[in-house]
């Protein structure tokens, strides 16, 4: 038998449809909004933020490294290869230190070439231009080289560039006025220091000694030199026998040519006597073939002091028989 409904359910019935059909009231339209919009934010990530970098004293330190470029030679005069880190000894002031990382690859270089300008260069000038251009057709796709001229001025002829041709300006520059060697040696390793190759180095043509340099001395570049690791190759044109006549400037071209002994020496680069510009292109094309021979050491001192000191450092091999070439030193960083 068919029964009705009881009365009270069909009241439910009704009271649930008219709750779930009435229309929504602001408050609650707000709330599922809210809703919504949260569980948009879960389901798109942000990017993490970057902490923040540690500026403690360790941070600070790693700045003092130390890097020394190496010219390692056999017995038969012939540059060594295959050496490994652990055929090295690296100290300074006679404290062993760790070498931080070592490179025994052919690496880029970057090479400033300074061209003495001064009126005494005469028939030499030409010599110096056309071994300059040949230095620059021989270096590689990522080398950099710049050139420099200076008689009584500096002029920067070219940019840092590894185009394999070497500006018109030197080929229109004539030899005259006096010789500011320290300042053009000065603004070259201003230049260089600004390179992130660890292999640099300046080719320092000249024949004579400066006169009129107002903005560096000799202690000064040298300073500069050792500090940044530059390799100064001196290419000496002095004829021998001016410094061994009566001449009033003899004294002074002597001094000019022990200065850039001194210069070549400290710096672990190569000083080379040529005599009015003889065999100029193959004394070039060795300095390249060194550069790019070297071996590269660096390191973090374990003297951190501050004091601006001169730090003497000595490299060794193992192996006796090899002859090594490199910076003497450097001078501390001062607070």
């Amino acid at each position: 038998m068919f029964r009705k409904p009881a009365m009270h359910k069909i009241f439910l019935a009704l009271w649930i449809l008219i709750i779930l059909f009435a229309p929504q009231q602001p408050a609650e339209l707000e709330v599922l909004a809210q809703n919504k919009k949260s569980t948009a934010t879960k389901t798109e990530p942000q990017p993490p933020q970057a902490s923040p970098e540690p500026q403690d004293e360790s941070v600070q330190l790693r700045s003092d490294l130390v890097v020394v470029n190496v010219t390692v030679i056999n017995e038969a005069g012939k540059y060594a290869h295959g050496l490994k880190v652990k055929d090295f000894q690296l100290s300074e002031d006679k404290t062993l230190q760790t070498i931080n990382s070592f490179d025994a690859e052919e690496a880029p270089f970057a090479a400033a070439i300074l061209v003495d300008m001064s009126g005494s260069m005469g028939y030499k000038f030409s010599l110096v231009r056309a071994a300059a251009a040949s230095f620059v057709e021989k270096i590689g796709e990522d080398d950099q080289v710049a050139v420099f001229g200076f008689n009584n001025q500096v002029k920067l002829m070219q940019e840092f560039s590894n185009v394999r041709d070497i500006t018109e300006y030197i080929w229109d520059a004539e030899a005259k006025e006096t010789t500011k060697l320290y300042d053009c040696l000065n603004e070259a390793l201003g230049a260089l220091a600004e390179r992130p190759e660890r292999r640099r180095a300046i080719l320092l043509i000249s024949d004579g000694y400066d006169t009129s340099s107002q903005k560096a001395s000799l202690d000064s570049v040298m300073k500069k030199a050792l500090q940044l690791g530059v390799n100064i190759y001196c290419v000496d044109l002095i004829d021998g026998s001016e410094i061994n006549t009566s001449a009033r400037n003899s004294l002074e071209l002597l001094r000019g040519r022990n200065e850039m002994k001194q210069f070549a020496e400290q710096s672990g680069a190569q000083y080379i006597n040529s005599p009015n510009g003889d065999n100029l292109e193959t004394a070039f094309a060795n300095i390249i073939e060194e550069l790019r021979n070297q071996y590269t050491l660096t390191y973090y001192s374990t003297n951190d002091k501050r004091d601006g000191k001169w730090r003497t450092i000595q490299v060794a091999l193992l192996n006796a028989k090899f002859s090594v070439r490199a910076r003497r030193g450097y001078y501390a960083a001062k607070k």
